[in-house]
């Protein structure tokens, strides 16, 4: 059942950066109409797509008054990281509501249930301290669905919600690749709780494989080790994520790609987040985490 008119409190935001979807969008978008409790509004950025996106996104529009759709022109080439952030804030500034609660991030190749949004926005409205969740995701493959890895406190990227006042609290998103990452340690280092939940009727099914929207999945593992890097991730942790991520496909290949984007950034200078008291805090968690004492 869709409630029509939700409490002020359930009131939320999707942004929805979207380039050349026309496989996946159609099915995500009826999944988002069909929520128990429908969004304040969905903004559909349509990121310079040259193929049905943008005409699939204005046909939903037409036919719900709180979707509209931001066209943006080709750049030519899918600029995935900073360059999905910088289709979000087109979609942010298009907002036409200032009343809601919870703003999304969200990927226009994810499905759930009807209720996902209902059961996710309980879950912070029984704690006050949760500032960003998700569920977890999973990807169909071989007529299965694998889990994509991911620590309990992250917020799946694909789905990224958070209650207002965190996410304004933190800065907002980085445009730059792991920017997901960032707001979840910034949200951290102020006080809020996060987490993916790993409960059933919270289960997102990414119908593309984590890090393979551009030309193919093993850049997309060095664009990985590149965003370690600039995030200021410990040689230490890079090393043991490289390790961890060899049992994902690509099996093996996976892992060291991302510890040769880390180590290649590094030789070669590239510039990094710039917060010296986040990259510490970071440290500090992630020798913690790998259990190392400072």
């Amino acid at each position: 059942m869709v409630i029509n008119s939700p409490t002020n409190s359930q009131r939320y935001i999707l942004i929805a950066p979207t380039r050349d979807e026309e496989k996946f969008l159609e099915n995500s978008l009826k999944c988002f109409v069909s929520q128990s409790v429908l969004p304040t509004e969905l903004v559909i950025v349509n990121d310079g797509s040259t193929d049905r996106t943008g005409e699939i996104a204005d046909s939903y529009a037409e036919q719900y008054p709180w979707i509209h759709v931001v066209h943006r022109e080709d750049r030519g080439m899918r600029k995935v990281g900073g360059g999905v952030v910088d289709a979000f804030y087109a979609g942010y500034e298009a907002i036409r509501s200032s009343d809601y609660a919870y703003i999304c991030k969200i990927d226009g190749d994810v499905t759930f249930q009807q209720d996902y949004f209902e059961n996710l926005m309980r879950k912070f409205e029984e704690n006050p301290e949760l500032g960003g969740a998700s569920g977890k995701t999973w990807n169909p493959v071989g007529g299965k669905l694998l889990e994509e890895r991911m620590m309990d406190e992250m917020v799946a990227g694909q789905v990224n919600f958070w209650r207002r006042e965190c996410w304004e609290s933190a800065g907002g998103f980085v445009r730059e690749v792991m920017w997901d990452g960032i707001i979840f340690h910034r949200a951290r280092m102020l006080g809020w709780k996060t987490c993916s939940f790993p409960d059933e009727d919270l289960k997102i099914i990414h119908h593309r494989l984590m890090g393979s929207s551009d030309s193919s999945v093993y850049k997309g593992r060095l664009r990985w080790g590149r965003g370690q890097w600039f995030m200021g991730t410990h040689p230490l942790y890079i090393l043991a994520s490289g390790i961890f991520r060899m049992r994902e496909r690509p099996y093996i290949i996976g892992g060291l790609l991302i510890v040769a984007g880390y180590v290649k950034a590094c030789f070669q200078g590239m510039r990094r987040y710039e917060d010296i008291e986040f990259r510490k805090s970071l440290h500090a968690w992630q020798l913690k985490r790998l259990g190392v004492k400072r």
